[in-house]
């Protein structure tokens, strides 16, 4: 088995993912898996020792949150490397929908077993994601979200959400998806490579993470009060049926909007608008659990 290189985000999960790194080399251990443990320094300290463990021979492995996670996997992209991945954020949302569990021996477990399975890697104005790529009303929640430190869990999105709502004022987008204009006047745009964020949310529930597709999710224009209450739909996915939500699919999607915003994606701040969002089809080997046994 090629040895293990562990990238370990200490900001992750407010500093406790660092915690764990004691029992993640007990379990490494007893799997028999060589390994070497890097604390990174910075987002692109993690995507240089990426590409240096690949090019070594080794394995890289994430062990942080989505955010992490989406900048060593849009590194390695076309590499044809193999990526490996330990749920250590608040949200663990690609990890969610590949059915790598969250905890250690079961994670160690996939890595042990090396399945593998190629995914699409998304780009927006040239920054690659693997997750959603969302504008709007996600912009404040996102922003909120990453300010508020002292709030722990998955408490913190419906704080974020909360908090953002308190403010909204609606915006007016223009969405351009393979070449087909349309406007929304409302909440938010989402170009989904994959079907969760925000630690569980169904934003897309029918995005496929190697369909070559982005699912475009756009809310549109409610009352606050009708927002709220549709608010926990989205953890089933059954927002989209609701008249105010359109859902469109294409291989690129350009957004723009009458102010400013921010595009986040993997829970970070990676460009504003005016956005152009591409697909890059499995791109990305990601290991994964063995058929059968996936979530």
């Amino acid at each position: 088995m090629a040895p293990h290189v562990v990238l370990v985000n200490p900001s992750s999960a407010g500093g406790r993912t660092v915690e764990q790194v004691p029992p993640l080399v007990r379990a490494l251990e007893a799997r028999g898996i060589d390994h070497e443990i890097v604390v990174t320094e910075s987002l692109e300290h993690g995507r240089r020792r990426a590409l240096a463990a690949a090019a070594a021979g080794a394995v890289p492995v994430v062990m942080s949150g989505d955010g992490l996670l989406g900048q060593v996997g849009g590194a390695l992209a076309g590499s044809g490397a193999a990526l490996g991945l330990i749920p250590g954020g608040r949200g663990n949302d690609l990890a969610r929908v590949l059915g790598v569990p969250r905890e250690l021996e079961g994670a160690v477990e996939v890595l042990a077993a090396g399945a593998t399975r190629e995914i699409d890697v998304g780009e927006v104005n040239g920054r690659r994601f693997l997750g959603i790529a969302s504008c709007g009303f996600d912009s404040d929640a996102n922003r909120i979200a990453n300010e508020a430190r002292w709030v722990r869990g998955n408490l913190i999105y419906a704080y974020a959400a909360l908090r953002a709502l308190a403010g909204w004022k609606p915006a007016r987008f223009r969405i351009e998806i393979d070449g087909s204009e349309r406007e929304l006047t409302g909440y938010s745009v989402a170009a989904a490579n994959s079907s969760t964020y925000g630690g569980g949310m169904l934003i897309a529930p029918d995005a496929e993470l190697d369909d070559g597709l982005l699912d475009v999710v756009g809310t549109g224009e409610v009352g606050k009060l009708r927002f709220l209450v549709n608010l926990p739909k989205v953890f089933k996915g059954t927002h989209v049926d609701e008249d105010s939500v359109i859902v469109s699919r294409g291989a690129e999607v350009r957004i723009e909007a009458d102010r400013p915003f921010a595009v986040y994606a993997d829970g970070d701040h990676l460009t504003d608008l005016p956005a152009t969002v591409r697909v890059l089809p499995r791109a990305l080997r990601l290991i994964v659990p063995p058929a059968g046994r996936r979530g």
